[in-house]
């Protein structure tokens, strides 16, 4: 069974909120941050990369910055910005970005479940990551990014949250990206006793994004011994038919050595290939390729996928095994420098622009990977390759705080 508890939250006030609340610091880099915050003193930005305020250069991991983390953090709070609950409370946090809506409860789950396997994850984390979000939080004393979490959707949950949606919400706001993100709190004691026992019949929470913000917190949490609120850390949990994976495309800077038509004739070893192609694949298995100006459609053939584990069957882990390493000497695409990932929110033609200017040589447009396989290779205790989901629209860092 899934523990999750209310929590007294630091929240925005609602006519600042959209001023405050900014992309999560893992999606942007040090310069994209310091652009977007610049003039907005606000900017949770300015907490969760505070290098911004530091000279072009500045290592983000020293002492100093974290320390500046902090105070811009105990400003926003003192000059009363961001503003904590008087009691613990779920709250519903509702993403709505062009035709998709996606609702999320916010809560705080159990450290120890996440140890023990009740919370599952299906990536490998990196101890320098997990460092620099965990004295991130040690700094703060609160964890300010939630994980984003999935569980198999319930309907008695869903009739609670369209009842509650029928309230006008308390933050409301539409971002930059055109994403529109609002909040309801769940306060009343009847609810928050009736949430909380309908997720002691969900077996099993998955972790979508957010493995280092989980493994961080978790490391807080044995630091500290269990101490004050570090059992307990951030998360927004999704019904799994809600959410929306796109995919995370591949390009690859040269063709290894051979021509475009040895490219292809090898192509037709591991796929049926179909010229000219789609751009978009439309089914698990199938790809786009897109080279000198063509989109070309490549379909695994059945001998390829057959007697594969759930996370060899992943259209990521097929290329790679069959494609990108053996055709294009790509062993390693953590480290290689001959390949680049691009999320699906750019679209294909971020791929031909890539490959139109000569930067890369070629690129795949992939199927996204499917939620009920991210849950099945979790459930597996297996891994998925790097890179292999992309969760659109991304959760706004200071929507809520949880202080530890």
């Amino acid at each position: 069974m899934a523990s999750i508890r209310p929590f007294a939250a630091l929240r925005p006030r609602p006519d600042l909120a959209a001023r405050i609340c900014e992309l999560p610091y893992d999606v942007l880099s040090t310069e994209e941050a310091r652009a977007l915050a610049r003039g907005n003193p606000l900017s949770f930005l300015h907490v969760s990369k505070s290098e911004i305020d530091f000279p072009p250069g500045t290592d983000p991991c020293q002492p100093a910055v974290y320390a500046k983390a902090r105070e811009n953090f105990q400003r926003l709070i003192a000059e009363g910005a961001l503003r904590q609950d008087p009691r613990p409370a779920f709250h519903l946090y509702r993403q709505v970005q062009g035709a998709h809506s996606q609702v999320g409860l916010v809560a705080v789950a159990s450290c120890e479940e996440y140890e023990t396997g009740v919370i599952r994850k299906h990536e490998l984390t990196r101890p320098d990551k997990e460092d620099d979000r965990a004295r991130h939080i040690e700094a703060l004393n609160a964890q300010t990014g939630p994980a984003f979490l999935v569980y198999p959707a319930r309907q008695s949950l869903n009739d609670l949250v369209n009842a509650a949606l029928a309230r006008p919400p308390e933050i409301d706001f539409v971002a930059p990206d055109g994403v529109r993100h609002s909040a309801w709190v769940v306060a009343e004691p009847d609810q928050i006793a009736f949430i909380q026992r309908e997720f002691e019949q969900v077996p099993r929470l998955y972790i979508a994004d957010g493995h280092h913000r989980s493994a961080a917190a978790v490391r807080v949490y044995r630091s500290r011994q269990g101490a004050g609120q570090s059992p307990w850390y951030l998360n927004v949990i999704f019904p799994d038919d809600q959410v929306r994976i796109l995919p995370y495309n591949r390009v690859l800077k040269t063709l290894n050595g051979l021509s475009p038509a040895q490219v292809l004739e090898r192509l037709k070893e591991v796929f049926e290939v179909q010229s000219p192609g789609e751009a978009v694949p439309r089914q698990p298995h199938t790809l786009g390729f897109y080279l000198r100006k063509t989109w070309h459609t490549l379909r695994f053939r059945p001998e390829r996928v057959a007697g594969q584990t759930p996370a060899d069957r992943l259209d990521v882990s097929l290329l790679q095994q069959h494609v990108l390493e053996p055709l294009f000497g790509i062993a390693n695409p953590r480290t290689s420098d001959q390949i680049s990932f691009v999320g699906g929110i750019r679209g294909t033609a971020e791929l031909e622009r890539l490959v139109d200017s000569g930067e890369y040589a070629c690129a795949f447009s992939l199927f996204p990977t499917r939620v009920r396989d991210l849950m099945a290779i979790a459930d597996a205790g297996a891994i998925m390759p790097p890179k292999s989901t992309w969760f659109e629209p991304k959760l706004r860092d200071a929507m809520f705080c949880h202080l530890i």
